[in-house]
């Protein structure tokens, strides 16, 4: 059973290409349904799923996670019998309660601000935060993807970065202050907190090695605090903010789907959502008939 995981883990690397946020999504709810199992993973049911489905939501698990573990389950049935290993999928006519849809949290103009102004610039440490915030919010890239910069990516005589993902790669400008934090980082900082002088790491951690995703999310849960944000805030809420920053500043839909990688521009549609909503509550709370 393991080596069929495995396997699928590398046909999802290899061939699919996929991010490793999603190979790490799908991975970790086939090996949780794997353990609640008491069968052999090839000999499931329609049933054992549907259980294995119900069991999660008795546990509280929200209908986001239920409806992606099914589509985890769909997506491995799928593949382990065309590649021969079962002769039918048990992923049948199962569906499940996705819920409400939450718009995401977004930041004000003057959070931004707050937050953007808490690393102290008096240690390499205060440095290098300033300079992935600045960036986070400068360009709307996702964590997954600031931690996988390396040096060669930036070019600051242009002022960009460039975001390499597995289906494509895009290049993004940064704006001054950006700029200035990211260009004091690499030229006064980074060096200094190397472990080996051929990181290739553009933001590493205090032992000199790449930033983690849990790292970056420290950080940043460090610097809401100090800032007194009350707003509950992940990287994504700086993604989030970005986008809807740019488009309540004029930007068309198709260059914010250039900008944020969106291979499908329903998907950059969704801030709209926010904006109208924005303007609602605008409209409700300061028009006198509303």
């Amino acid at each position: 059973m393991l080596d069929l995981i495995k396997a699928y883990e590398n046909y999802l690397s290899k061939v699919k290409q996929a991010s490793a946020n999603t190979i790490c999504s799908y991975m970790r709810d086939i090996r949780q349904f794997a353990d609640w199992l008491e069968v052999d993973i090839l000999d499931a049911t329609q049933l054992n799923i549907s259980n294995y489905l119900h069991y999660l939501e008795e546990d509280g698990r929200s209908s986001a996670t239920v409806s992606r573990t099914l589509a985890s389950l769909k997506n491995f049935y799928v593949y382990l019998v065309s590649s021969g290993f079962c002769e039918k999928t048990p992923v049948i006519d199962i569906k499940v309660s996705r819920g409400e849809k939450k718009l995401p949290q977004i930041l004000t103009g003057r959070e931004i601000e707050l937050l953007l102004a808490q690393p102290v610039c008096v240690d390499a440490k205060g440095y290098r935060d300033k300079a992935m915030l600045e960036v986070m919010y400068a360009t709307g890239i996702r964590v997954s993807e600031l931690i996988e910069l390396d040096l060669d990516d930036v070019n600051l005589e242009l002022g960009i970065i460039k975001c390499n993902t597995a289906k494509k790669a895009r290049v993004i400008p940064l704006y001054p202050a950006a700029l200035r934090a990211l260009s004091i980082y690499i030229r006064d900082i980074r060096e200094s907190m190397l472990a080996a002088s051929d990181e290739p790491a553009l933001f590493v951690n205090v032992n000199g090695s790449r930033m983690s995703r849990q790292g970056f999310w420290k950080i940043l849960k460090y610097y809401q605090a100090s800032a007194h944000i009350e707003k509950e805030i992940t990287p994504h809420t700086l993604r989030h903010s970005f986008a809807v920053h740019l488009l309540e500043n004029g930007a068309d839909l198709g260059s914010l789907q250039e900008l944020m990688g969106h291979c499908d521009i329903s998907s950059t549609q969704m801030y709209t959502h926010l904006i109208n909503q924005k303007l609602k509550s605008v409209y409700e709370k300061c028009h006198p008939k509303a």
